[in-house]
């Protein structure tokens, strides 16, 4: 059986394929986004809206925006994070997985977290528009400490922490928040969904559930 370990980046492989345009795509949308009025375009189509809601005038919700949500960011803090983040922990798992899988993986994620932020959504009383890729980071961050459980990871840049250890401490502390309600504006819930997207779809491929894949991915 295969193990992965972990390994530094050198050379091309420290951007690869899939990492690389997320980060593009990431940036363009930003830019386009410091302009207000296609700002105020952008929010209105491609952000994420609850299902149904009163009273209207409101944006509505479209099936793109499954996906679109993903590109867009709150401010440059909002950005510049989930980006650092998708670099640090996606360029092992894309180089370990390969692009096509790791492309599946991460929009998977952000779907689930988009899915889990509709319920949520749906219970509150005054519509808002859900923006960003920590879904699909979140995803990632479960996929690198399944993978790399025991690489060291300088928490805040100073304090070694194991990646299995940093999962679930962000794990507990995303749940807490979200019952607590302690941070409104931080779609909490959608972090949740898109980490428990990612653990299933990980068992999936390593054979673990009822439903096997026509190839077990080694591990």
């Amino acid at each position: 059986m295969a193990q992965y370990a972990y390994q530094p980046t050198t050379g091309f492989s420290a951007f690869p394929p899939v990492i690389k345009n997320l980060l593009i795509l990431n940036g363009l949308f930003f830019l386009a986004q410091m302009v207000p009025s296609t700002n105020e375009l952008l929010l209105r189509w491609l952000a994420l809206w609850p299902l149904s809601f009163e009273p209207s005038g409101y944006p509505s919700f479209y099936p793109w925006q499954l996906v679109s949500y993903a590109f867009l960011h709150g401010g440059f803090g909002h950005l510049f994070f989930n980006m650092l983040a998708l670099y640090m922990f996606g360029v092992q798992v894309e180089n370990a997985w390969g692009s096509r899988r790791f492309g599946l993986f991460y929009f998977a994620c952000v779907i689930g977290a988009a899915v889990a932020q509709l319920v949520v959504a749906s219970m509150s009383l005054r519509p808002y528009p859900t923006v960003g890729a920590s879904g699909g980071v979140f995803g990632i961050l479960l996929a690198f400490g399944m993978m790399f459980p025991n690489q060291e990871i300088y928490f805040y840049f100073f304090l070694p922490v194991k990646a299995k250890y940093m999962v679930i401490f962000y794990g507990v502390i995303e749940l807490w928040a979200g019952l607590a309600n302690t941070s409104p504006g931080v779609a909490h819930f959608a972090h949740l969904g898109g980490m428990v997207i990612g653990f299933v779809l990980i068992q999936y491929w390593r054979g673990k559930l009822p439903l096997r894949p026509r190839r077990e991915m080694l591990w």
